[in-house]
């Protein structure tokens, strides 16, 4: 069976059919709609290709216009805007079966030396990710076996997922629950050794648990849900070099939720403590 991490490369190894057009796998699942993280991913790829190499992305700011449908193929479409002597911008459109479904604009920087730094710290000291229990082994716990979907799910999963608290079982459990949460993550093999991939490669992870942070006061993680949720739109500023097949902290939050929209805005770090990514997104909930 194929690593899933190398699956995700695989997945991020996107087919050149012109200039500045290019043609990605979406996998044939189980899901109503393609995972916006991979779209992400992907439109980053197919920007980051049209570059000299030579300058890291440092912003995307994306829109998801259109659910995407698994197992057709997506081509990426991208805009050359700007090539200056610091910064380069693309601007890439997603089209599937002649629609649009997905924007996305990339700014790349010529790495330079700053005149100072800072940053905040994590919101709390968490505990070392060896010493937590998967997402799996914590669902297995709750239920005694896997339920087949999931199982499945498990078996493709590229990142390593887990939770610093605990997951909540029952409403009881989410009463008076914050609208926070933090995960560590990391890809369960090998991605290689192109930066563009890893920063690909988080992206893709960037949205995966996001929107955990709206839904913890309302209901639990896991288990029947009682909203239809979206992604809307999608930001993230990268600071610092990394590797996504090394353990980073997801330190989650959510501001606010009204009028149907929930915004969530997350700090990703390393071990050491240094942030490395700031990500915030929006998305849309709806009664089941």
């Amino acid at each position: 069976m194929t690593n899933p991490a190398e699956s995700l490369v695989s997945l991020l190894d996107l087919e050149q059919i012109e200039v500045n057009i290019f043609r990605g796998r979406s996998p044939e699942e189980s899901l109503q709609r393609v995972f916006g993280g991979q779209v992400a991913g992907q439109a980053l790829v197919a920007a980051g290709r049209t570059t000299d190499g030579e300058r890291p992305v440092h912003s995307l700011h994306a829109y998801f216009l259109r659910p995407g449908r698994p197992g057709v193929p997506i081509v990426y479409q991208v805009e050359r805007d700007r090539d200056g002597r610091s910064f380069t911008t693309r601007r890439v459109t997603a089209v599937q079966q002649g629609r649009t479904i997905f924007t996305l604009t990339a700014s790349f920087h010529k790495p330079e030396q700053g005149s100072f730094e800072h940053q905040l710290p994590p919101a709390r000291k968490v505990p070392d990710p060896e010493s937590l229990p998967t997402v799996t082994d914590e669902v297995r716990e709750h239920l005694g076996a896997l339920p087949e979907q999931f199982e499945r799910m498990a078996r493709r999963q590229p990142f390593d997922i887990r939770y610093v608290d605990r997951l909540r079982w029952s409403a009881e459990e989410v009463e008076e629950a914050e609208p926070r949460s933090a995960v560590w993550m990391r890809a369960v093999g090998p991605l290689g050794d192109d930066p563009l991939v890893h920063t690909c490669a988080l992206t893709y992870a960037s949205d995966m648990t996001l929107l955990d942070a709206v839904r913890l006061p309302v209901e639990p993680l896991w288990g029947p849900r009682g909203f239809d949720m979206a992604s809307l739109d999608h930001a993230m500023w990268f600071h610092r070099p990394f590797r996504a097949d090394e353990w980073f902290l997801y330190d989650q939050e959510s501001p606010i939720a009204t009028g149907g929209r929930g915004l969530a805005r997350g700090r990703i770090y390393d071990t050491q403590g240094r942030m490395l990514v700031s990500v915030v997104q929006e998305g849309l909930f709806r009664a089941l």
